[in-house]
This record gives C-alpha cells, sequence and structure tokens, in this order.
C-alpha cells in the first residue's frame, strides 16, 4: 500500500502502538531479556480492528463477565530469542466457578491459518460456558494475524478486484492472468510486511503458545485446537511434549499430507458435503426449490456456474457474482449444516437473477464487512501457508493433476487445484512437505473427527492420531454434517470433551457419537 509521505506513516504507526497499549494493555517490559518473566496488563477490550475484522468490542458473557484483552512479547525470530520482538494479542475470560477447582487456562485457536481468536472466541463464548466453570478461556492472534503484527498484503480495492478474478482459468490468457495476478499479490506482501514473513510458520506460533503457557502461569498448556488449530495443537505436542496438558483437537488436519494431497482431500470432501446438501434438500417434505433430485440439484448448480463464466449476474452493488465467487460462497455454506438453508435461498435467487446472497457468502470467506473493509485473514492465510509449506506448484503441475481433482469433484475440483498456484514466487521459502507432530511421552490428546467434515475430511483424525504416535492420540467420531463436532451441539460429544477437559477422564478410544 503506497504511502504519500514515510515520515507521516512512521508517526502514526508510533501513536497506533502507543494507542493500542492504552486501550488494549501491553505487558510489562521483560527484564534483562526474559520474555517468561513478562506480567500481562489485562484491561476492556476495544473494538477489533480492521485487520481482525471490525465490529464493536465484545459483549459481556452471560452473567456478566467482562472479556478482557492484553499484548504478550514475543521473540520475532526464535532462533535470535533476544532480539526484536513482536506484539501477540490476547483475550481472556476469567473462570467462574470455585477458584478451588480452577485447573488453569485453556487455550483455543480456530484455525483458518489466519482467523483472529481474539474476535471468534467471544462470538462462541456462551458455548464454553461449562469448560468456564474451571478454566480461564484464553485466545489469541497468532502472529501475523490480526493485531499481532497482522500481514499486509493488498488494499481493500485491490481485494475486491482480486477477488473478481477467474480463479477457474479455461485458456492460456487466463492462465497467464492468473499467474500474474498471484505473483503480484505475493510481491505486495513482501513490500508491505517483509519484516513478519519471515517469521509466521506454525512452529514460530507453537513456540509462542509455550511462552504464553509460562507467562498465563501454567505448568501445562490446555489446549482446544479447531481446523488449522488441530495442525498448530500437533506441531506444539511434537516441540513441547512434556508440556502438553488435556488437549482436543476438532475438526483434524491430516499432518501427513502435502498441499496437492490436502487440496484433492478438500475437493473430495466438499463433494461429499455436497452430495449430503443435495440429499438433503430434496428429502423433505416441502418440495426442494433447487432441483426435484440429488442429481437434478447439483446439474443445476454445474450449469448456473459454467453460464457465470461469460455472464456474470449482479452481486453486491457494484460488484458482479462470478463463476470464481459463486464457487467460494457454496464452499462457505457447505462449511456447516447450519447455512444449508442460506445456500438454498442463495441459490434459487441466483436463478433468477440476484446474486447478493451467494456472494455475501463468499466474502464471508474472504473476511470481507458490510462496508467493505478486508481483516488480514487472506493475507496471513497465505503467509503462514507459504512458509509452512514446502512445493511450490506451477501451472504444468496444476495442469497435469486436473483429471484427479476433476474424478474426486466436478464442482470443486478445478477450483481447488488452481488454488495451489498460492504460493507461486513467494520470498519465503516453505519449511517442509508437511508438519510434523509426533509427541511421544505427551498426555493423551482427544482427537475428534467428523464423517461429514468438507474442510478437513474425516480420514485426517486417524492419520492424526497415529502420527502423533502410541498412547498419544485418542480417536473419537461423530458421525454428523459440517465442519468440526463440538459446534455441533450433539450431547454425546460434549459429554466427551467436557469430561476430558473438566475431570481428566479419557473416552475409550474409538468411541462413536451419532
Amino acid at each position: 500500500m503506497p504511502n504519500p509521505s514515510q515520515s507521516r506513516a512512521a508517526a502514526f504507526t508510533v501513536t497506533a502502538v502507543l494507542l493500542s497499549c492504552v486501550l488494549a494493555g501491553c505487558s510489562d517490559g521483560p527484564k534483562d531479556g526474559d520474555l517468561t518473566a513478562q506480567k500481562l496488563s489485562w484491561k476492556d477490550c476495544p473494538a477489533p480492528s480492521e485487520s481482525e475484522g471490525g465490529g464493536s468490542a465484545p459483549s459481556p458473557l452471560p452473567g456478566g463477565a467482562q472479556w478482557q484483552c492484553a499484548t504478550m512479547k514475543a521473540p520475532l525470530d526464535w532462533s535470535a530469542p533476544k532480539g526484536d520482538t513482536i506484539d501477540i494479542a490476547l483475550i481472556r475470560a476469567r473462570a467462574s466457578g470455585d477458584p478451588g477447582r480452577r485447573i488453569g487456562s485453556l487455550v483455543f485457536n480456530f484455525g483458518g491459518p489466519g482467523g483472529s481468536g481474539v474476535t471468534t472466541l467471544p462470538a462462541f463464548g456462551g458455548d464454553y460456558a461449562k469448560l468456564r466453570t474451571r478454566y480461564d478461556l484464553v485466545s489469541f492472534d497468532p502472529r501475523g494475524v490480526g493485531r499481532s503484527d497482522g500481514v499486509k498484503c493488498e488494499d481493500d480495492s485491490q481485494l475486491d478486484a482480486y477477488f473478481q478474478q477467474d480463479a477457474i482459468p479455461d485458456d492460456d490468457a487466463q492462465r497467464k492472468s492468473l499467474v500474474d495476478n498471484t505473483k503480484s499479490f505475493n510481491a505486495d506482501c513482501e513490500k508491505n510486511s517483509g519484516r513478519t514473513i519471515p517469521h509466521v510458520r506454525t512452529t514460530d506460533a507453537a513456540r509462542d503458545m509455550d511462552l504464553m503457557r509460562q507467562v498465563l502461569g501454567d505448568d501445562k498448556l490446555h489446549y482446544f485446537g479447531i481446523s488449522y488449530g488441530t495442525e498448530l495443537g500437533g506441531v506444539y505436542a511434537h516441540l513441547f511434549p512434556k508440556n502438553v496438558g488435556r488437549a482436543v483437537f476438532d475438526g483434524v488436519v491430516d499432518p501427513t499430507q502435502d498441499p496437492e494431497q490436502g487440496a484433492l482431500g478438500q475437493a473430495r470432501g466438499f463433494q461429499l458435503a455436497l452430495d449430503n446438501f443435495a440429499e438433503d434438500c430434496t428429502s423433505k417434505a416441502d418440495p426442494c426449490p433447487i432441483g426435484d433430485t440429488p442429481q437434478d440439484v447439483k446439474d443445476r448448480i454445474a450449469k448456473f456456474l459454467t453460464g457465470l463464466e461469460s455472464k456474470p449476474i449482479p452481486g453486491v452493488f457494484p460488484r458482479e457474482l462470478t463463476q470464481t465467487a459463486a464457487t467460494n460462497g457454496i464452499a462457505q455454506a457447505l462449511y456447516s449444516k447450519d447455512f444449508w438453508e442460506y445456500l438454498t435461498e442463495g441459490l434459487d435467487q441466483a436463478y433468477s437473477g440476484d446474486g447478493k446472497e451467494l456472494m455475501v457468502l463468499s466474502d464471508s470467506m474472504n473476511g470481507r464487512s458490510e462496508d467493505g473493509q478486508y481483516s488480514n485473514l487472506t493475507a496471513a492465510n497465505v503467509s503462514i501457508n507459504c512458509a509452512d509449506e514446502k512445493p511450490r506448484y506451477t501451472v504444468a503441475d496444476v495442469e497435469a493433476r486436473l483429471p484427479e481433482f476433476r474424478a474426486a469433484s466436478p464442482l470443486f475440483g478445478d477450483y481447488l487445484a488452481w488454488g495451489m498456484l498460492s504460493c507461486t514466487d513467494w520470498a519465503v521459502p516453505g519449511a517442509a512437505d508437511h508438519p510434523d507432530v509426533s509427541a511421544a511421552g505427551a498426555a493423551p490428546i482427544l482427537v475428534v473427527g467428523n464423517t461429514g467434515d468438507p474442510a478437513t475430511p474425516y480420514e485426517g483424525a486417524k492419520k492424526m492420531v497415529e502420527a502423533l504416535g502410541k498412547g498419544v492420540g485418542v480417536e473419537l467420531t461423530y458421525k454428523g454434517q459440517g465442519h468440526g463436532a463440538y459446534d455441533s451441539g450433539n450431547k454425546c460429544v460434549h459429554n466427551a470433551v467436557d469430561g476430558y477437559l473438566l475431570n481428566g477422564t479419557v473416552p475409550h478410544a474409538g468411541t462413536v457419537c451419532t
């Protein structure tokens, strides 16, 4: 993002840092470079920053408990722990029960990568009321996310154009445009956040969590990881197996897959979710407005998306609903069965020429608010993934794999295959083909897989259990729909997770919840 005046920009940055300390509560400075000795200054939370998605300050919890925010300092470069520091934004709600029965802090990561824990935890805080009886609920913006030195790539108008591009190219000109736009986006990330992007690997965030554990005063890290948060938790367990307390992984990433395998797994997962959605819509007593049979529903969606390639329809003014935006919106709605009714409404309206609802779903996926401001979700997601993932795919790589992706999902195959180009010309080399989560000697980790999960397919839970090592991972299966299991409200899942986190009762391996 160009600055008309470097001195003005520098003055604004200093002012913003000072204000954030006043509002959010910066930690007392570490003594003699020992960051474990810092004291957090907890204060009322400010409204979320633009990079966190904007909006209002978090509302009190039922009963009136206030959310509190603070800032922890961590090494910018963990290989030079006494060098420059980075600020990590934290949020907490104090335990509500008998202080004598308090276990400690329960740290949440809700995934992405790139999601702001500071904004997400309050949104779902009521769901964890039972856990709060014995834990302080804690979450954070991982480095590169939100207020934790959030990565900046492009501005709002540039991002509008970026997300309107054709991400499902059909000819050489469209392929060249996709590659050029990707390179331009990635170059802007380096230009605007060159200090940060070398230091946003998952291993860096895991080390931040161990520092957080110590600063919060806990002997063990009690942890609830969801989606990418399961990968982060697995990496933490690998690096610090003796420091693992009671931990739950929900919506589990397969840690054995490289990016191509992960994308292919998602193609299968979203196709399964689409199949289930179409079956659900046409099996009800009331007629399904978007098709007479499951196959008819899917055929009509495919025909509609093909038509958008040459003739977009009005979306959220002044933008049009393109093939890419519609595909993105459909994928967003498949993350949760709670969204299926909105997908039905959105498709029904779009077939009549109104693409607004599908575009709102797509905007949600991309971190765009109603006022046109973007969080840094996409910038952080790309930065963390590209810092973690060693492979760099080319157009030729994608073209060679398209038949397999199309076989996995006629609807989402091309979209997810071309997404493998996201790290083209990234400034920082990727760390590995896949994360190491082997954690011999760690306490039991409850690994919850959902058979209908589109984003982290069910098979990943078993792979995580195997990779953690014998005696560590304990698998629980939920036969349901949507991304993750705990937020489904299923009583069996809640009893198992709550029983472990609150009482230390490990469910029998292989437990199935329906």
